[in-house]
């Protein structure tokens, strides 16, 4: 702290230095007039010249430090809305975003016309038979019969049969066992093997009612290994009746039976609670010749 004299004193004479001129300029100006009247002007004290041209600009200063932020201005006025712009290019698609949770079920709608008619199917499995039907009205009077058999006198020439299956399906081309007795003059007819053997030579009528289901029947009564006569019955999807009946002229020892005479064709149905296949047969009348005849 030394110098700080020093430069007080400094200070002071340069003050003085500046004020100096100020005060001596009007006296200068009152000896220089007077002066010139009285002869050529002598130089009492340097006066400043005229301005002189300026200088060269000097080199720019160093700058100065950043000042402080100054406070925000107050907000604008907003401008007026610009025109709208032309329409930009359609961007791609973006992604599909999650499928979103099912809407609730709608009126339905109206029916639809029917389709195409679809093929045939597979034929299924018989169904099970149906209950009896109501008896129909009695029909009309047929027929007179044959005559029947003589009684001159042929006291023990009897032969009469009427039998029954106890089983639906018999098999083709083999004597159809009847096994129900129904009648059996005489013994002619052998429940074992389905076959009547005539004991008595004559004149002889035979007759069958078959009950069909579910198949047609094709069915024969044969003599002595030959058909007679043949009868086929179409199934029309419920139960029908198949019958025929003749006369033959036996022998004695000669066969009569009934048989299946076409495969496939086997619609002969059993059933305990409604209905019955029957073969009948019985002699009209004996030969004259006939041992037994008295």
């Amino acid at each position: 702290l030394s110098y700080l004299p020093q430069v007080a004193t400094m200070i002071s004479w340069v003050l003085l230095a500046c004020a100096l001129p100020c005060a001596t300029d009007p006296l200068l100006g009152a000896f220089a007039r007077r002066d010139i009247k009285k002869g050529p002007p002598q130089l009492i004290c340097s006066m400043p010249g005229p301005q002189g041209p300026p200088g060269p600009p000097g080199a720019p200063g160093p700058s100065g430090m950043v000042g402080r932020m100054g406070f925000p201005g107050k907000d604008g006025q907003d401008g007026q809305d610009g025109d709208r712009g032309d329409n930009g290019e359609e961007g791609a698609p973006g992604r599909a975003g999650n499928r979103g949770k099912p809407g609730p079920k709608g009126k339905a709608g109206a029916i639809g016309r029917a389709g195409p008619r679809g093929p045939k199917g597979v034929s299924g499995a018989p169904g099970k038979n149906g209950t009896p039907g109501k008896k129909g009205p009695k029909g009309k009077k047929g027929d007179p019969g044959l005559p029947g058999p003589c009684s001159c006198g042929s006291a023990r020439a009897k032969s009469a049969f009427s039998v029954a299956v106890t089983k639906s399906y018999p098999r083709e081309r083999l004597p159809i066992k009847f096994d129900k007795i129904l009648m059996n003059e005489g013994g002619h007819y052998n429940a074992s093997s389905g076959k009547f053997v005539c004991g008595v030579p004559g004149i002889y009528y035979f007759t069958y009612d078959i009950t069909l289901a579910n198949k047609h029947l094709a069915i024969g009564l044969v003599h002595n290994g030959q058909y007679r006569i043949r009868t086929f019955d179409a199934n029309t999807g419920n139960h029908d009746v198949a019958s025929g009946s003749t006369i033959l002229a036996l022998k004695q020892g000669d066969e009569v039976w009934l048989q299946i005479f076409y495969s496939e064709q086997n619609g002969l149905f059993y059933d305990p609670y409604w209905t019955d296949s029957l073969f009948t047969g019985f002699l009209i009348y004996a030969d004259q010749d006939d041992p037994n005849e008295v």
